[in-house]
């Protein structure tokens, strides 16, 4: 076979890896659990051990190199994650020099979020676009944005923080200082805060409030709808910000689509005259969790200037 490239996702205590060829094929994935409290080394050498053995079970390829996606801000320059919550004993430390040197192959290290943008646009919902805003619905609200078929980092980095667009300026305080951000009214934990607010259950999840609405529960369905109009806020300031034809949204949360996109899309007419009058689209992402993991595999095509 010909070239092919590993597109790694290291989460906190998780580490998925897939090799993918040039034509976005995937030829073969694997999973493993990571111990961080063995310490950074042990966890370094984890890491590059488990790459070479997928690589190895791929066969007579060439390896074009290594895209690993991770949480949190990335220095591109130096290499380095600033700020990551789930991998603290990464901060400030030359890990992608460390894992390159380690692994003898070129290493691209991105954002998570970045990278599930660039999965999109390289084979999944953005595959017919050159320009598109991904929105990742989870725990938090993370995002990524393409431009001309490249992930837009900013000056060092940190664009695409979608999350903290502000949508209530007099809103609920955010762990990063502002006040009405984004995450505090259509992620997951504040889906949870406000079925807690509202006496759904003790700790009733996203998951079981979508459960509510589908059933027709009043109080469910009004959480859905004011999910819809923050989101829909967010949109609508990005649609007019960018002009870009594709808006997408990912994440735990898109079974719920049917009730917060109503109220969103509303919303979302009411603020852009872009959108009113284009053809913008805002649609399902398709590549699930997978995304991050294709968008990863796709750096080190692009860093060899190939695309």
């Amino acid at each position: 076979m010909g070239e092919f490239s590993i597109g790694v996702d290291l989460g906190g205590t998780n580490l998925r890896a897939a090799a993918i060829d040039r034509d976005g094929k995937l030829i073969e994935k694997a999973a493993t659990e990571t111990n961080p409290e063995a310490g950074r080394d042990a966890l370094l050498n984890e890491i590059v051990e488990f790459i070479r053995k997928l690589g190895s079970r791929v066969g007579a390829g060439q390896l074009a190199g290594v895209g690993i996606g991770v949480p949190g801000f990335i220095d591109m320059k130096r290499g380095f994650i600033v700020g990551s919550n789930n991998l603290p004993f990464f901060d400030n430390f030359p890990v992608r020099d460390e894992i390159q040197r380690r692994l003898g192959a070129p290493v691209v290290l991105e954002n998570d979020a970045n990278a599930a943008a660039l999965g999109e646009k390289w084979i999944g919902a953005g595959k017919d676009v050159n320009d598109l805003v991904l929105l990742t619905l989870g725990t938090g609200i993370g995002g990524g944005i393409i431009s001309e078929g490249r992930v837009l980092h900013g000056a060092v980095g940190m664009a695409g923080e979608v999350g903290h667009i502000t949508v209530y300026p007099a809103g609920n305080p955010c762990g990063c200082g502002s006040f009405g951000c984004l995450e505090k009214y259509a992620s997951a934990t504040a889906v949870e805060a406000m079925a807690h607010l509202l006496h759904l259950g003790e700790r009733a999840t996203s998951e079981e409030v979508f459960k509510l609405a589908a059933g027709g529960d009043k109080l469910a369905l009004m959480i859905w709808e004011s999910v819809g109009r923050a989101l829909g806020i967010a949109l609508a300031a990005l649609i007019n910000i960018f002009n870009f034809p594709l808006y997408l949204l990912s994440g735990g949360m898109l079974p719920a689509w049917e009730f917060f996109a109503p109220p969103m899309e509303a919303e979302i007419q009411r603020r852009s005259f872009t959108y009113r009058h284009t053809s913008t689209s805002v649609a399902k992402a398709t590549l699930a969790n997978m995304a991050g993991l294709y968008g990863a595999a796709y750096l080190p095509f692009q860093a060899g200037h190939s695309d």
